[in-house]
């Protein structure tokens, strides 16, 4: 039986007099456990049965021990960093998975460093100058990197990369997303079989949002509901786009296309405002006016009437990117991962 196993852990003891702050040491001693454990705890938390990281963490918290980490991670040549970039990082959007990404490696001893990189590409890559700049373990990124100098930077890195949110036929490393041509495709089937026959979309400037428009006319063109030289009704707002630019958005098609009657937005914000600007009009949904968003962010369901949106699994999405960084990281893996984790339509009653 191990030490660990079968020691309870000791009453709190007090720092020796005279060092000024608690030590490895005496966690070790409160814990019952070796000097190496605890820094197994500290450092590997993965390689220690749980009852033990438990015990451990408990004395930590009993004696006031404030890890080094930066000393262990000279030793170790690990930071136990993990960048992620974001285009915004008060975007709803990813917040499940920025949350989940951060839960997991906490779970290993991980900390997670954000960095903001706006929609544009030479912002991008400023942004990972620097983080990679701090020696991160990995970085996760909620975009496909198209920009070259981007992509000369984390190929030259020598970190694990993972991007996410989307496909490419070319990835810088590791991936996880799905096909946003195949949700603008799915969209466009859904309107058609419900009987919609003059849809339009609202959609944000961004590459992503681009790739759904893009499909969503084409699928239209396939069912008849927009010619082969048609434009499709569009309005397009600056993203990350604000709640009110749904509900301008919305009065702007309507001027242009007054018969419109169901439209597809490339965020639930965007949604949400369309339902209050149609609401203020008299319009009703969704008879009158369709409304389906991207995202099924918290309030989807509760608006009136519950918003028809797409839902993605943000959150396996910063579990499984987490996983990958870690594994990769440790060196218990060299895989260069690929999963298109796909979508689903959640039929609400606004559409």
């Amino acid at each position: 039986m191990s030490e660990e196993a079968t020691l309870p852990p000791a009453p709190a003891r007090r720092p020796r007099r005279g060092s000024g702050r608690a030590t490895l040491a005496d966690v070790a001693r409160v814990a019952c456990v070796s000097a190496q454990t605890v820094s197994r705890v500290v450092n590997a938390p993965a390689s220690v049965p749980p009852a033990t990281v438990a015990l451990v963490r408990q004395a930590i918290a009993q004696v006031g021990y404030v890890p080094n980490l930066l000393a262990g991670g000279l030793a170790s040549g690990r930071s136990r960093l993990v960048a992620a970039l974001v285009p915004a990082i008060a975007g709803p959007v990813f917040q499940q998975t920025i949350e989940a990404l951060s839960q997991t490696l906490a779970g290993q001893g991980y900390q997670l460093m954000l960095g903001e990189s706006g929609f544009a590409e030479p912002d991008e890559a400023a942004v990972l100058l620097n983080l990679i700049g701090r020696r991160p373990d990995g970085i996760v990124l909620t975009r496909i990197v198209e920009s070259p100098a981007a992509r000369a930077l984390l190929a030259g890195s020598g970190l694990p990369v993972v991007e996410t949110w989307d496909l490419s036929e070319d990835p810088v490393d590791m991936l996880i997303g799905f096909s946003h041509a195949a949700i603008g495709a799915a969209v466009a089937d859904y309107f058609f079989e419900q009987g919609f026959r003059r849809p339009a979309l609202l959609t944000g400037d961004d590459p992503r949002a681009g790739r759904r428009a893009e499909a969503f006319a084409a699928r239209l063109r396939t069912h008849g509901l927009l010619g082969a030289q048609a434009a499709l009704p569009t309005v397009q707002v600056h993203a990350p786009a604000p709640l009110g630019a749904g509900r301008r958005a919305l009065g702007e098609l309507l001027a242009r296309h007054p018969g419109t009657d169901a439209v597809f937005c490339s965020t639930d914000m965007i949604a949400l405002g369309v339902l209050i600007e149609a609401r203020e009009r008299g319009l009703r949904v969704p008879q009158d006016l369709a409304v389906m968003g991207f995202g099924d962010l918290a309030f989807a369901a509760d608006t009136a009437p519950a918003l028809t949106t797409v839902r993605v699994d943000g959150a396996a999405i910063g579990r499984t990117a987490a996983q990958w960084v870690m594994a990769r990281a440790e060196r218990r893996e060299a895989e260069k991962h690929r999963l298109d984790i796909g979508f689903e339509i959640v039929r609400r009653h606004s559409a």
